[in-house]
């Protein structure tokens, strides 16, 4: 489990690995993400916008940007939280994600929280005896 907070926003983060959607054959890897985020500060806050940055083993970049998660831009006030499960495909056996999301306030400020860089490894992964 990866987890980070910024400005008491915490955002945890989950990975698994989909051995039933994923073709290791074809280069297809496939894994969910669950993803909960707590609003432990004193202020009310909507989720706006999403962005993540997707890296393959190669190093091949992909960029995703969007309005909310999973088709909703919850509101979290003092104490609540909202939790969803996304994925992604890669065409290597290992990867890693890292984003934000952009957050407002009741007073129309907006401001980004981070989403911890975590990683995406199959147990098709090469061993290597160090």
């Amino acid at each position: 489990m990866y987890s980070q907070s910024t400005r008491s926003i915490r955002i945890t983060v989950e990975p698994t690995y989909l051995d039933d959607q994923s073709a290791p054959d074809e280069q297809r890897f496939v894994w969910a993400y669950h993803i909960r985020i707590e609003n432990q500060g004193p202020e009310t806050v909507q989720l706006r916008s999403r962005y993540w940055r997707i890296t393959d083993a190669r190093g091949k970049v992909q960029e995703v940007r969007g309005a909310g998660v999973v088709g909703e831009q919850p509101v979290l006030k003092p104490g609540e939280s909202f939790e969803y499960t996304s994925g992604t495909p890669l065409p290597t056996a290992s990867g890693f994600m890292v984003g934000t999301y952009q957050m407002e306030n009741e007073t129309g400020e907006r401001f980004d929280v981070a989403v911890p860089a975590f990683s995406l490894d199959s147990p098709h992964l090469p061993k290597r005896v160090n």
